[in-house]
């Protein structure tokens, strides 16, 4: 009896079999849960959360529906994080990732049940790993140095990104603004740089690219409308100190007179302020901060745009790409970096106004302006434009490509299995199941395509024993295409991550045997 009590009441543990099981099970649930948004034919979830307003959001994100679950089971956390990491690292296959996980530990499920040890199999995954590594290696292909086709090869890119999501409809227009977009950024994978203002109302297919810059407020009242080759200073101060501020500060005085004399003191502090302001030689003046009537008077009358309220990405990114820094002091004029831009107007865009600065000093600065029926859709199309534009700017570095449909996993699966048959031992049982994982991917994409993927997959298979085919599944028509011809691609990085983070979760939720949870801790009363 003694030896149980080594943990605290209420910890509870499960050992071998069952911490094994309860890994499965919770990785599989996740899996399940999570296949049927892979894919061009994949379809959306929507999650409603349980705080204030129920907030909902509908997307085909794998990423973002993993961090909006709460889930209790261990196994299931950890494909969480790699999906997170996944989103990190490169922005797409986020869903992918954990799928392919997944599929590795059901495959691993059956070896354990077949007596095979969990490292054996763990090494047999690695040489798969590895192997498959250097297959798509050997396959990818790579026209960095022809500017058109490596231009063609981002469209496909983007396009095939963007087919399993909201956008997928008018994917030629989103492709094209996403790959103008990354093509301005010239190499910084620095998404900073481009910026999203959502605005309801339109449709999708009215959202465009704009070259300068969008500041989401209004020009003030009396104030120019239009500044050509404008001097941006961009501050965050305090401009609203024409008022004495009580906030339990006692000032005693003899009569309204002396209230007067303060006031006035303080009117002339901000006269002061406002002409060394003035004096760096701008004329537009951006804060981050409320701006009061009265300044705002003098920098009118001094004819100089003033802009209160800057939201802070807006100010930190106005900074950015003007080329200016954000200032708080302003007593020597010198030290202080003020952005140029040729332009500032205002535009209006459905029913707002905004304030647009053009041919701004940094060439690589872009707006992308999101039109769109409803707030949820707005947001799903900025997580899918997002997906493609982190996965644009990691292909400009990396500029190795290799065709999507599922033809990189059948061909790693066909190599793998051949590897398989080389290998003595009982590894070659952990390698076989390694390319079973992989088929699972075009097999689910065909599934979600209500496609009968048995029969799709073996003729995907035969298909793949030729030399050199380029097959894999076309699912607008349901049967077996030429990827290279569709154009259909995907960026070898992401393929890469995919395939190195699935593994290595794998591994680690195999090598478990144990699960221990903690006893939650006991309130005490304080009564």
């Amino acid at each position: 009896m003694a030896v149980d009590r080594i943990l605290k009441d209420e910890a509870s543990e499960e050992k071998g079999e069952r911490a094994r099981m309860a890994t499965f099970i919770g990785a599989l649930a996740i899996v399940d849960l999570i296949k049927t948004t892979l894919g061009p034919k994949g379809m959306d979830k929507i999650l409603q959360s349980t705080g204030r307003g129920h907030n909902v959001t509908v997307t085909n994100d794998g990423a973002t529906i993993m961090k909006s679950l709460h889930i209790d089971n261990p196994a299931a956390k950890v494909l969480i994080d790699i999906s997170k990491t996944q989103d990190d690292e490169v922005g797409d296959g986020t869903t992918s990732v954990v799928v392919l996980a997944g599929e590795l530990l059901r495959e691993a499920e059956k070896l354990v049940a077949m007596k095979i040890h969990p490292m054996t199999i763990i090494s047999g995954y690695r040489m798969a790993a590895e192997y498959a590594h250097s297959v798509l290696l050997k396959k990818v292909f790579d026209n960095k140095q022809d500017a058109d086709k490596f231009r063609a090869d981002l469209m496909n890119i983007a396009r095939t990104t963007l087919s399993s999501k909201i956008l997928s409809q008018d994917k030629e227009h989103f492709a094209n603004m996403a790959v103008d977009a990354v093509m301005r950024l010239k190499g910084s994978t620095n998404l900073e740089s481009i910026q999203m203002i959502k605005k309801p109302g339109g449709s999708l297919i009215d959202s465009f690219l704009d070259e300068g810059f969008i500041l989401d407020k209004k020009i003030g009242v009396g104030q120019p409308k239009r500044i050509e080759n404008a001097n941006i200073l961009v501050a965050n101060t305090a401009m609203d100190t024409d008022k004495v501020k009580i906030y339990g500060a006692r000032v005693r005085v003899d009569s309204m007179a002396k209230v007067a004399e303060i006031e006035g003191a303080e009117k002339d502090k901000m006269r002061e302020k406002v002409k060394k302001i003035i004096s760096h030689g701008i004329n537009c003046f951006v804060n981050r901060q409320l701006i009061y009537n009265f300044p705002e008077e003098l920098f009118a009358d001094a004819g100089i745009l003033a802009i209160e309220h800057a939201d802070f990405d807006g100010i930190e990114r106005l900074a950015l790409v003007t080329g200016g820094e954000i200032a708080s002091t302003f007593d020597n004029p010198e030290s202080v970096k003020l952005g140029h831009c040729k332009l500032i107007e205002e535009i209006m865009i459905g029913e707002d106004k905004l304030i647009h600065f053009s041919g701004v000093e940094m060439g690589q600065a872009c707006t992308i302006v999101l039109r769109g029926a409803s707030e949820h859709v707005l947001d799903e199309a900025e997580r899918s434009l997002h997906d493609a534009l982190c996965v644009l700017s990691q292909t400009v570095n990396d500029s190795r490509v290799l065709l999507g449909g599922g033809w990189p996993e059948m061909v790693m699966a066909k190599e793998i299995d051949e590897l398989a048959r080389r290998t003595p031992g009982k590894k070659s049982h952990a390698i076989e199941a390694f390319s079973r994982a992989l088929q699972a991917i075009p097999t689910i994409i065909a599934d979600n395509a209500g496609l009968d993927s048995a029969e799709l997959i073996s003729k995907l298979r035969a298909e793949h024993h030729k030399e050199d085919s380029t097959a894999g599944i076309d699912v607008i028509t349901g049967a077996v295409g030429d990827m290279a011809a569709l154009g259909i691609s995907e960026s070898f990085k992401v393929k890469q991550a995919i395939l190195l983070s699935a593994t290595e979760a794998a591994e680690g939720l195999l090598r478990v045997d144990q699960i221990i949870r903690c006893a939650p801790r006991r309130r005490e009363d304080r009564m």
